[in-house]
């Protein structure tokens, strides 16, 4: 597949079945997120590969935090959250390292993380899989950060849930870039 038609037909799938992908096509989404623009080759992302029980155990740590936070949810509630990770046969969660030089910015990083992301989503679409990126809170959460082994000011950008589409789907249609767009000539 072309780049642009990679771009112009990627759309986020939301609906996988639960068969198992190949280590290898994991391994060639990998790849395409190490190869993102990072500033002065730091490779700030992480990549986290859950499969199988793995995604269990990131669920159950979503629902500890759940519980913690709000003591009064329900046992189907907690389950539900546990289910989470079940979405998708591989969740990648894509984390970002703290600089440790003082020429490397924070944000450089994380627009690194996330154009590695964006590279596996595009990997994805272009091998017939289908990929969705979600964040939300718990992207953003203690234990759940604690889990992947970052500390409570380091980010998480996403997770990237792939697998083999549902039922087939369309992009959605796109307004122009020109209303977001300044020409200085």
């Amino acid at each position: 597949m072309d780049i642009f038609e990679a771009i112009n037909t990627r759309y986020s799938v939301k609906k996988l079945k639960a068969d198992s992908l190949p280590r290898d096509v994991i391994e060639k989404l990998l790849d395409a997120g190490n190869r993102a623009p990072n500033h002065y080759k730091v490779r700030p992302w992480r990549f986290f590969v859950l499969t199988g029980d793995g995604r269990n155990k990131l669920g159950d740590v979503m629902a500890a935090s759940q519980h913690d936070r709000q003591p009064d949810v329900p046992p189907e509630g907690l389950d539900k959250t546990r289910a989470l990770p079940l979405r998708a046969p591989v969740v990648i969660a894509v984390g970002v390292d703290k600089p440790v030089e003082t020429k490397v910015l924070e944000l450089e990083n994380y627009a690194a993380a996330s154009a590695a992301c964006q590279n596996i989503l595009l990997a994805a679409h272009a091998l017939g899989f289908g990929a969705i990126w979600r964040t939300g809170d718990w992207a953003r959460d203690a234990k759940v950060k604690e889990f992947f082994g970052f500390t409570e000011d380091q980010y998480i950008v996403g997770f990237i849930y792939v697998g083999y589409p549902e039922i087939e789907g369309e992009p959605a249609p796109r307004p122009s870039f020109e209303d977001r767009t300044v020409w200085v000539e």
